[in-house]
């Protein structure tokens, strides 16, 4: 991350002097669609329209089906973008939302709130036409599966994604999202590659409960469930994650593992991620680097579908260029678990939550924050 010293006048130099000018257009939107992307945006026309014609494009809100013509404007704050994160097994399984998270971007346009939705949030789901869905309470990442599903065809994650945004704004009281992103989690380990890998803080020692050392996959149990073999460990501290080592590391959600937390400190180490790849793709390393960039470029494009409902991705990325790493604040919403009895149904928002969206919506976040610094996620 690039950072100035205070000069006399008391203001801090730019966060670009030394950068090429070539370079000075990069973006936290596409570095903050990390774990979700990881792509930086560049002034140059060529890079640009190499990454605006790489990225996936869908309908991931209904609008052309409900005969909806985007209009293009002017992007202005505040802005909120639903972020979700798939992990697809097959193209015939029907996708689930692994992560879920809301960049929400206020009028100034110079920072930014990300927050995590459990992915077990136990929530009512809406009808759904489109795929024949009469509606379910349920943990709110299935409201990607069921809208995804398509008579006589595979699934479409698009789809999904517009149940699931119809459902997320119902939780959260937000009115229309700006825009919108899904990443295919099998191509992270590509960006984060492209990049040379990650330096980040781990605050805590954790166990993979998938891979081994070498970062194969841990046998089956063939006597029970789960996995057997060495595990890949994650010791606390500052380290230097590779793609498959990132993405190993932010699926792990056992308390067995690390995590005592369980989800929600899983949702903390993607967002600390978030801030680490930020840091990295701001890096002269990467800015200054046109083949490292490319690369970069090229991975997030292929594993991105992106709608602005009308603005491009490098629209935003233009947009969001006065926000920086160090503006990025994350944000905790505290929860525990719903029963039935004994069984477990998933997870619901505890006190305090309800006035956060009120906070957000009244663009009062700072103010809300100050009282409930409970909110806040740490990096370290």
């Amino acid at each position: 991350m690039l950072v100035g010293k205070a000069g006399k006048s008391g203001r801090k130099p730019s966060i670009w002097r030394g950068v090429p000018r070539w370079a000075r257009l990069c973006t936290v939107f596409g570095t903050v669609l990390t774990v979700l992307s990881g792509a930086v945006l560049v002034g140059t026309e060529v890079l640009m329209a190499r990454y605006e014609g790489a990225v996936g494009k869908a309908d991931l809100f209904g609008d052309q089906a409900a005969g909806a013509q985007a209009k293009k404007s002017e992007i202005k704050g505040p802005l909120n973008i639903l972020l979700v994160g798939i992990d697809p097994r097959t193209p015939t399984a029907a996708p689930l939302a692994d992560s879920i998270m809301v960049l929400h971007v206020p009028a100034s346009m110079d920072r930014a709130y990300l927050f995590s939705l459990p992915r077990d949030l136990y929530v009512p789901i809406p009808p759904f036409k489109k795929a024949d869905f009469p509606g379910e309470t349920t943990k709110i990442n299935a409201a990607m599966s069921f809208g995804s599903k398509v008579p006589g065809a595979n699934p479409d994650a698009a789809r999904g994604f517009e149940l699931l945004a119809t459902t997320v704004q119902n939780v959260t009281g937000i009115k229309r999202f700006d825009a919108g992103a899904i990443i295919n989690f099998t191509g992270f380990q590509k960006i984060v590659d492209a990049m040379g890998g990650v330096d980040m803080y781990i605050e805590r020692d954790v166990k993979s409960e998938h891979k081994q050392p070498d970062g194969k996959p841990r046998p089956g149990n063939t006597r029970g469930e789960g996995y057997v073999g060495p595990q890949a460990l994650y010791k606390k501290g500052n380290r230097h994650l590779s793609g498959w080592q990132a993405l190993d590391y932010v699926r792990q959600r056992y308390p067995k593992n690390g995590v005592p937390d369980s989800d929600y400190g899983r949702q903390r180490h993607q967002q600390q991620f978030v801030k680490a790849m930020v840091g990295q793709a701001f890096s002269a390393d990467v800015v200054s680097n046109p083949i490292k960039l490319d690369k970069v470029l090229r991975a997030a494009g292929q594993s991105l579908i992106f709608n602005g409902r009308g603005n491009s991705v490098v629209d935003f990325g233009i947009a969001l260029k006065d926000i920086r790493p160090n503006t990025i604040e994350m944000i905790k919403l505290p929860g525990g678990g719903v029963f039935e009895g004994k069984k477990y149904l998933g997870e619901q928002f505890q006190e305090g939550v309800p006035d956060f969206f009120t906070a957000l919506h009244n663009e009062q976040l700072d103010p809300f924050l100050l009282e409930h610094p409970e909110f806040v996620n740490k990096a370290k």
